[in-house]
């Protein structure tokens, strides 16, 4: 094998990939293309073609590369410390070709050996097999019209509703033992899916590489590697452009919050705490038995900074769902008393993590204005989605979960005790316009016991599909942008397990088949209907017309767009109780046309309704002047348009 040891030398030759500028920026924590230079990458050496290697590893004594191609010895293929300062470990081995596989041989200062997985590496071997892979990211993308046009798709005022996804339990194959499809086979299914369900876009449950498959991907050790269970880094990209090429999103559920201590991962990298805080006060999470990451250090900062905006560069990734931001913010997150360190002015605050949230939002939005990232905080931590400008944390949106918490105990309640409870479902709107939230039922509200949405719903069978469909109904018109966990659209039944398919097969039956039709229309009503979207963030987009009937445990209230005239109504009736004549205020008169009706016999419900439409009577009602004579069918939900049919 021809080395770099016995290829010809040059005056002032360099093996390194690396300028000065790029240690100068890695050690200020502002490298977010590191990806480009650490890591694994194919080049060509004085007409040699081979693999260059950079690792961060400051506190060795030595590191090596050792792989398929020299037997796993680590003695032939040492690396050279580029210089003390930048800690970096860097060589060429010739003739090694796309598809190696290797780990760092890496030598700490007292004498201990780990054998290290490339944190910058590309691709993986399958789990549980741990080793990197040399890789190339080429792929010919194919989806210029949705790049050109997705500054408009993913805007704030434009209607988002999320489809959540979990890749290996979306639809699984029984004739081949239990398995899961492949980025290839989901790329034949799941596009045409989604947008026949006029979802906007697909959120995916972490696939960065993660060892443990229970985890969900939410313990990574491959920031820069989709997991190999489902195929190449093309199978993915193929996979984000056949979305994309059928007119919708996807979003990354992204992991900066703690990484596993599997042996081959970032755990005591070089011998140190060197991506984790040495102290298990900071750099121990009890909750998740997982490490830490040191927000403070400036190189872990350009690593994870790199990592996010490494899938915007090279995947085509139109948003970043980042998950347990309450755990970054709050140094005493999860932990008792006198098991946590105070920041430098005592407070339980990280300023540390606070200051890379902030620089990281900074730089998508600066390279990537037409993606979002979502924050998954579930605390009142102000100013979340606000930007870092005005002292936000410079999040695009955040997710609600306080209205979820407050709508699902209201929903589990037998009807005749909801009127007692009526304040959960209208206090949401005290808030709803403080950040720029996204309403979610996600997989975190069906495991662990909770069972599914479906069985949450109080009552009989039909009360629990009617009471589902109204629960929709009042997410889709309430403000903000939506998202539901996959298998929640038809009513699954059990509860979500993730080395398991959904229940497809209770699509034969007409309750799960007319829930199903029900969220197809409400996500076309809702893309169609700037009202229900166009003013999600601003109170001039929400009036309430009556939410104080808590003894009939009615709501009814209208959304606008920037027009206006351009109105949607909203009337949920809370109970499985038929209300005849139910005046309802509007704010103006004509004929006011039926959109959409959940008890509709096309969704399962019994078809009470009110004829296709109603005229407005001059007859005060609240503060309107107008009001419509209305029947609200039990368990249901009503939207209205002024206007006749179109």
């Amino acid at each position: 094998m021809v080395t770099l040891s016995n290829l010809p030398v040059e005056v002032g030759f360099k093996v390194s990939r690396l300028t000065d500028l790029d240690i100068y920026l890695f050690k200020q924590g502002n490298h977010f293309r590191l990806y480009e230079k650490l890591g694994s990458h194919c080049i060509t050496l004085k007409s040699v073609k081979g693999i260059s290697f950079a690792v961060w590893a400051p506190n060795a004594s030595g590191v090596s590369v050792m792989g398929d191609f020299n037997h796993w010895d680590a003695t032939n293929n040492p690396l050279s410390l580029r210089d003390d300062e930048s800690g970096i470990w860097e060589g060429f081995i010739a003739e090694v070709t796309v598809g190696a596989i290797y780990k760092y041989r890496v030598v700490s200062r007292d004498g201990k050996i780990a054998d290290k997985g490339d944190p910058f590496a590309l691709s993986c071997e399958m789990p549980p097999l741990t080793a990197s892979r040399v890789w190339e990211l080429d792929y010919a993308w194919n989806d210029a019209a949705w790049m050109a046009q997705r500054r408009e798709k993913n805007q704030l005022n434009a209607p988002l509703s999320i489809y959540e996804v979990h890749l290996g339990s979306w639809r699984r194959v029984p004739e081949e033992g239990n398995r899961f499809l492949t980025y290839r086979e989901m790329a034949e299914w799941l596009p045409r899916y989604v947008a026949e369900m006029n979802f906007t876009h697909v959120e995916f449950m972490p696939l960065a590489e993660h060892p443990f498959y229970g985890s969900w991907g939410y313990q990574t050790t491959g920031y820069f590697a989709p997991t190999a269970r489902y195929g190449t880094p093309q199978d993915f990209m193929y996979l984000v452009d056949t979305l994309h090429q059928h007119g919708i999103g996807v979003i990354l559920d992204w992991v900066p919050s703690n990484f596993p201590d599997d042996a081959h991962g970032l755990g005591h990298f070089d011998g140190t705490c060197l991506f984790e805080h040495a102290d298990p006060r900071q750099g121990y999470q009890p909750d998740w038995h997982s490490s830490i990451f040191n927000y403070g250090r400036h190189e872990v900062r350009a690593f994870m900074g790199s990592s996010a905006l490494f899938w915007l560069d090279q995947y085509h990734i139109d948003g970043l769902r980042v998950d347990a931001v309450a755990s970054m913010l709050y140094l005493d997150y999860g932990r008792k008393e006198g098991k946590w360190v105070p920041n430098r002015y005592g407070g339980r605050e990280n300023l540390d993590a606070i200051a890379f949230l902030r620089d990281l939002n900074e730089a998508v939005y600066r390279d990537y204005p037409d993606t979002q990232t979502f924050a998954e905080e579930s605390t009142s931590w102000p100013m979340v989605s606000r930007p870092v400008y005005i002292g936000g944390l410079g999040f695009g949106l955040k997710w609600n979960m306080g209205w979820m918490h407050d709508t699902l105990a209201y929903f589990s309640l037998n009807p005749i005790y909801r009127k007692y409870h009526h304040a959960q479902l209208i206090f949401s709107i005290w808030y709803a316009f403080a950040e720029n939230f996204v309403l979610p039922f996600s997989h975190d509200e069906v495991v662990y016991g909770k069972g599914s949405l479906l069985g949450k719903m109080p009552g009989d069978e039909w009360q629990q599909f009617a009471n589902l469909r109204l629960l929709y109904g009042y997410m889709w018109g309430h403000p903000g942008k939506k998202l539901l966990f996959m298998g929640c659209e038809f009513g699954q039944k059990s509860e979500w397990r993730h080395d398991e398919s959904l229940d497809w097969d209770v699509m034969q039956y007409p309750r799960h088949a007319g829930l199903r039709r029900w969220v197809e229309d409400l996500n076309r009503v809702y893309r169609n209907e700037q009202a229900l979207y166009q003013q999600d963030f601003i109170r001039d987009g929400f009036q309430w017309m009556d939410c104080n009937d808590a003894e009939k445990s009615v709501l009814s209230f209208v959304r606008r767009s920037h027009h206006p005239e351009d109105t949607i109504l909203v009337v949920c009736n809370f109970t499985p109780i038929i209300r005849e004549n139910y005046l309802v205020g509007v704010p103006s008169g004509g004929y006011w046309h039926e959109l959409l009706n959940s008890d509709a016999g096309i969704y399962g419900g019994s078809g009470v309704g009110n004829l296709g439409g109603v005229e407005a009577s001059p007859v005060s009602t609240g503060e309107m002047y107008h009001s419509l004579t209305l029947r609200l069918p039990p368990l249901g939900v009503l939207f209205f348009k002024p206007g006749s049919v179109s």
